[in-house]
């Protein structure tokens, strides 16, 4: 029997090798020459999974088999990097469209569970008080220990209308909440605006989809349409990201056409590229060139962008253009630091692979990677001082470096803003009942009378219009 296995194993090794000759070759054809095959590693390869069709208590599936294989080589390199079935590259593909069923909850992977990265406004998580950092570490009755996180994403999907019961580990808590949910279609509404007060704008970037930067235009053409503007705050708290050329395309509607809004750097030549405020790098499967109708009082008005820790890739790609080319003061807390570039490659079987291939780099040669944004100026999410603690790229397990940054001048230190002396105190309410200070409180409500980091903004706005009229 030892001889079968040996003769199956170098049969399957001979198969493995046949697979990467074919995937490497066709990665890098027109490229560098191909590497030499690790034999002895194949070798292994091949006898483990020989050792399971031999002798696991039960018949596995080929297919069961490689595919997990595949899976773990790509969940082991970094958080974001990830083997896609036939199922999840579908609803990869339907959630950039804005449109899924689900909870409406952005997660990763972190000590083997699944950490809440952000909820998605007005969404069932949202509503029953998921918080980033969370760990998730049941669904219904099944641990999640060990799950592929993509597994755990697909279990959280669903028909609108059935339900999923998550028990949730969290920070202070002394044993875990366990809450029920109820699946909706999740509709994402990329891009919401409104005036704040006569004069002065606000739009809301949610998530970057297919269509955010041509919304963004129509929501800036209609704020303009009801007054002069003296001020614009751009919002892009809790936005964890999305598609690459929506993000080129919103920092194009406010910065002079072919500036660089960001680059990229990686070990294959296509990794190498810098992405400018042109229609080439912001348009894709459209012709109308949408930011020629970006009304020409928004290239100039004063600018701030809100930021926090919920704040990831694509918005932090935005942030970082408008801060590097001074278009705008970026306020609130720092970044996530998901600098890194993710690329979709499609498999024969109508499944992909998520591979992490570049990290992004601001246009003064800043690493977005594990660092993230730093505002110009620092504001706290209430008047006391205080901010959740919340999940970064540099919290999750094996998270890629920083890299090494290109030599470029330094963004002025950050500017804290002072506490208001009349806001809540710091620390906990130790003179309250107990029952009164543990209520639970709704979740927060951005661009509410009560978001303390959008008030300042707008006071920003303010002195920069009166600096700008004694200047004239």
């Amino acid at each position: 029997m030892r001889s079968k296995l040996q003769q199956a194993g170098l049969v399957f090794t001979g198969l493995c090798a046949g697979v990467l000759i074919s995937l490497n070759f066709s990665a890098n054809a027109d490229k560098s020459p191909l590497a030499p095959l690790p034999v002895e590693e194949l070798r292994n390869l091949a006898d483990v999974f020989n050792a399971i069709k031999q002798g696991y208590v039960e018949p596995v599936e080929d297919k069961k088999l490689i595919t997990h294989a595949i899976s773990g080589m790509l969940s082991n390199l970094d958080p974001h990097s990830a083997y896609l079935d036939a199922e999840a590259f579908k609803e990869l593909q339907v959630g950039t469209q804005g449109e899924f069923g689900g909870l409406g909850i952005e997660v990763g992977s972190e000590d083997g569970f699944v950490k809440v990265i952000s909820p998605i406004e007005d969404t069932p998580a949202f509503r029953a008080g998921i918080k980033a950092g969370d760990l998730i570490i049941k669904l219904d009755d099944t641990s999640v220990k060990g799950m592929p996180l993509n597994d755990a994403v697909k279990r959280m999907r669903g028909k609108p209308k059935t339900t999923i019961v998550l028990t949730i580990a969290r920070k202070g808590e002394n044993k875990p909440i366990v809450v029920t949910l109820t699946r909706e279609v999740i509709k994402v509404q990329s891009v919401k605006s409104k005036l704040v007060e006569p004069g002065f704008g606000y739009v809301r970037v949610v998530q970057f989809q297919e269509q955010t930067a041509a919304s963004l235009v129509q929501h800036l053409d209609k704020l303009v349409k009801q007054g002069e503007m003296k001020g614009l705050v751009l919002d892009l708290r809790n936005d964890p990201g999305g598609l690459l050329h929506g993000a080129v395309g919103v920092s194009a509607a406010f910065l002079p056409p072919k500036a660089l809004v960001v680059s990229t750097d990686g070990r294959a030549d296509d990794s190498k590229r810098k992405y400018l405020a042109t229609p080439e790098d912001y348009l894709r499967g459209s012709r109308d060139d949408y930011i020629r109708n970006v009304p020409a009082s928004i290239k100039t008005v004063p600018m701030v962008v809100l930021v926090n820790g919920g704040s990831a890739s694509a918005s932090e790609i935005v942030a970082g253009a408008l801060q590097d080319h001074k278009r705008a003061v970026v306020m609130g807390t720092q970044s996530f630091g998901k600098g890194s570039v993710q690329t979709i490659l499609p498999l024969n079987s109508n499944a992909a692979i998520k591979l992490t291939t570049a990290r992004y780099f601001t246009p003064n040669g800043r690493s977005i990677q594990a660092k993230g944004i730093v505002p110009d100026i620092v504001v706290e999410e209430t008047p006391g001082g205080a901010s959740r603690d919340r999940l970064r790229e540099a919290d999750l397990d094996r998270h890629l470096g920083n890299g090494k940054e290109l030599e470029a001048p330094k963004p002025a230190e950050a500017t804290p803003m002072p506490p208001k002396k009349d806001g809540a105190p710091k620390g906990k309410d130790k003179d309250k009942p107990k029952d009164e200070a543990e209520e639970v409180k709704p979740p927060f409500e951005l661009a509410g009378k009560d978001d303390y980091q959008l008030a300042q903004a707008v006071n920003l706005l303010k002195g920069l219009q009166i600096l700008q009229n004694n200047a004239k």
